[in-house]
């Protein structure tokens, strides 16, 4: 792995080639990346980040990570939301930001990106917050997902609450803790959302520290249980921030993970627009 595992964090990308509103807030945006080489109008892959729903950190550290996805093909969204830490951020417009933006995302790709993108909806990759998120998503509006990627995901968040991961960020996204807002834990957790229809992949390294491999091994368990075409996938001698860096060990099996979930899921219509 890189002697800083961070350094992704801030390592300048390419611009994107475009970025669209889905709403009318400063943060409701994505930024669009146009896939490269040749062929038909493929799925819009959407990257959720992470950073614990908290404002300092925004949708710029999953550049590296969204050009190299863009540079094997796939059309990509860069999906920014707002965060805990600002006026209007956390509960419950965090959630409904992101939902909004995976509806609407696949349609502005299409108009930004013409004959890039296939309508049909996203894959969305989801890191460790944002892996949250997109199984949040995946759970509340399974027609707007076509799979999940979810990379180290926060998929318990009474347990995250519990083991106070990033010094309170599950109560600061939610207003308190399990026993004080239990309906929101009701609507938001993923450990309370199973089952979930759409086929989703979970991805965590062994030497995570910020997210322990434990909530995803417990998550998948009772996914599986409920039904959910779910698998976990553990990568060792990985922490937590390989899963979104190009130049880490771990990135070449996260894009082995993303080629199957395309080739599990449903053809793409021979009549959608070819490029």
């Amino acid at each position: 792995m890189p002697a800083d595992p961070r350094a992704v964090l801030t390592r300048p990308a390419p611009p994107p080639d475009v970025t669209v509103a889905y709403g009318d807030h400063p943060d409701q945006l994505a930024d669009l990346r146009r896939p490269a080489g040749d062929g038909p109008a493929r799925r819009l892959v959407v990257v959720v980040h992470g950073g614990f729903w908290r404002a300092e950190y925004d949708r710029t550290h999953t550049g590296p990570m969204a050009a190299a996805l863009a540079a094997l093909g796939h059309p990509v969204a860069q999906l920014e939301y707002r965060r805990t830490g600002q006026p209007d951020g956390g509960w419950p417009h965090t959630l409904t930001d992101v939902l909004s933006g995976v509806a609407a995302l696949p349609g502005l790709a299409a108009a930004a990106l013409p004959g890039l993108v296939a309508p049909v909806p996203p894959i969305l990759v989801g890191h460790s917050a944002g892996g949250h998120l997109a199984l949040y998503v995946a759970a509340h509006a399974p027609g707007t997902v076509g799979g999940v990627l979810a990379l180290a995901p926060v998929a318990d968040l009474a347990e995250a609450y519990r083991l106070d991961l990033d010094g309170g960020a599950v109560a600061a996204l939610l207003g308190g803790g399990p026993a004080d807002v239990p309906d929101r834990y009701a609507a938001a957790d993923p450990s309370a959302l199973v089952p979930i229809r759409a086929r989703t992949v979970v991805m965590h390294g062994t030497l995570d520290r910020q997210v322990p491999v434990g909530i995803s091994r417990s998550w998948v368990a009772a996914a599986r249980a409920a039904n959910t075409p779910a698998t976990l996938v553990e990568l060792a001698e990985c922490e937590h921030f390989g899963l979104i860096d190009p130049e880490s060990a771990a990135w070449p099996q996260v894009i082995d993970r993303l080629r199957s979930l395309h080739d599990d899921l449903p053809a793409i219509d021979a009549a959608s627009p070819s490029r």
